[in-house]
């Protein structure tokens, strides 16, 4: 009986073994990951054997290159007509930039133009919200007086008193008569069902879920979240950053105390743009055959417009361009004086840290700012690791310790800044759906500086010193996390 149980435990080892061994050349000859990656899988697959199949299959899928958002021949049409256009204009010196700073980064901008797609708006208006309440005050504000139509995005919404209310002020809009579109991530609003939502369907609301679970509770887009937080009203006010839904993000949460965030309203031209980001991912996600075209309906009015110059740019593993990544990168080369970033989440890849190793060593002055608490214990411990490294080359991060850091943040001269929903992490990178404002204005960039260097005040840094005395047991967390950082 013993010699049975023993050849069946084999032979349940060697099959195991098989199945790995045909993963691991699965990824190294067919998926072609990048070269950090594949050595993270393989590695998982061979010391956790069982857990590395379940998670290749829950967390592996590769997605790159796959038409997700399809457009028209019309549609690319019109797109690229246009942005050949400015490209034209730029680059024969005919363009009329907005402010002096638009003018200064023409070859981000172009950077922007051919590489991302993104179309330069001039006409734009910003307010920065940094506080959970006053978010939520002038975000519910204004769709409490939409005229015309509400499409609105979120990665999270908790079924919470907040997510109650923001889906009961929804509801109340879509029995006016208010056309109201309404798109989550599956995974990270997993709390809203259909049955949450029938009132609001009812009323005559539209929702989707973005890559829902094929049966309940298994869903093999697991990898892949729309991180993105878009709002836009009537096709002239718009919102995004790093805000989601919920109680939390108000500070009612004792885990997480007060929460530090940071979220753009934005007037001017650029919501169209937004606006075409949601129905590319409204499209996907609900099947409705909504025009393009029906995006850049509502003109904002002249005395609202301002004159900050804004690209909306958006990344997905659709693509494996990285196409904020690129942004980011672009910044932190041209910086010759100051680059501050605040990240809940700092695990770039070799390109993102060797640029910011340079920039120190170039003289320019790279602060960091990082929360004090975890909510994702990997994560936060690969961020402890690539600190210590920048802290070696002279870059200064800072702890922030009252309540958790969320924003997605970086400054740089105080010329140009970018805000939105991606972190500085390989996942926001290359896995995640993201949308971030590109902003050129030395005025609205010196405010958000200044909110940075407030925010200064509430933290403690980390200094060479205190690193270098950090516990065996942190040590080992470090080593270990940064081991999948291609992975988190």
């Amino acid at each position: 009986m013993l010699y049975f149980q023993w050849l069946s435990m084999s032979n349940i080892i060697s099959v195991l073994f098989l199945v790995n061994i045909v993963i691991a050349f699965t990824i190294i000859f067919l998926e072609r990951k990048n070269p950090s990656s594949t050595l993270a899988w393989i590695m998982i697959l061979f010391l956790v054997p069982v857990v590395g199949i379940i998670f290749y299959f829950l967390f592996s899928q590769n997605i790159a290159r796959q038409r997700i958002f399809r457009m028209s021949t019309h549609e690319e049409s019109m797109i690229n007509s246009s942005l050949e256009e400015q490209n034209t204009l730029i680059n024969k010196g005919e363009f009329e930039f907005s402010n002096p700073e638009s003018k200064k980064w023409q070859d981000m901008i172009r950077l922007h133009q051919t590489y991302s797609e993104a179309f330069l708006t001039q006409d734009n208006k910003i307010s920065v919200l940094t506080d959970g309440r006053h978010k939520f005050d002038s975000l519910f504000s204004d769709i409490k007086n939409a005229k015309r139509m509400i499409n609105i995005m979120y990665f999270i919404v908790k079924n919470d008193s907040m997510g109650r209310r923001l889906i009961d002020i929804l509801t109340e809009k879509a029995r006016e008569g208010i056309e109201v579109r309404f798109l989550i991530d599956a995974m990270g609003s997993r709390q809203i069902s259909h049955k949450t939502l029938a009132k609001f369907k009812q009323a005559g609301g539209k929702y989707a879920f973005f890559f829902p679970p094929l049966i309940k509770d298994l869903n093999l887009k697991l990898n892949y979240r729309n991180h993105r937080k878009l709002v836009i009203i009537d096709g002239t006010i718009g919102y995004l950053g790093g805000f989601n839904v919920g109680n939390e993000y108000i500070g009612d949460k004792k885990k997480f105390g007060y929460w530090r965030d940071t979220h753009l309203r934005i007037i001017g031209s650029a919501v169209q743009d937004m606006n075409a980001r949601f129905i590319l991912d409204w499209r996907f996600a609900s099947k409705e055959k909504v025009l393009l075209s029906q995006a850049y309906f509502g003109q904002p009015s002249p005395e609202t417009a301002g004159t900050t110059g804004i690209h909306i740019v958006s990344c997905g593993p659709e693509s494996s361009k990285e196409e904020i990544k690129q942004g980011y990168l672009k910044m932190i080369s041209s910086a010759k004086k100051n680059i501050y970033i605040q990240t809940p989440y700092f695990v770039p890849d070799a390109s993102i840290l060797e640029a910011l190793k340079m920039a120190v060593l170039c003289g320019v002055d790279v602060k960091i700012m990082i929360p004090c608490k975890p909510d994702h214990m990997f994560v936060y411990w690969a961020t402890y690791y690539y600190a210590g490294i920048l802290i070696d080359h002279g870059a200064r991060i800072y702890i922030y310790d009252d309540g958790f850091l969320h924003a997605k943040t970086i400054c740089v001269d105080g010329e140009v800044a970018s805000i939105g929903s991606a972190n500085f992490d390989i996942r926001s990178f290359r896995l995640n759906f993201e949308t971030n404002a590109f902003i050129y204005d030395a005025s609205e960039v010196y405010k958000m500086e200044a909110i940075f260097e407030t925010d200064m005040s509430s933290c403690h840094e980390l200094t060479a010193k205190l690193y270098s005395e950090r516990s065996v047991t942190i040590k080992f967390k470090e080593s270990i996390s940064r081991l999948l950082s291609d992975l988190l």
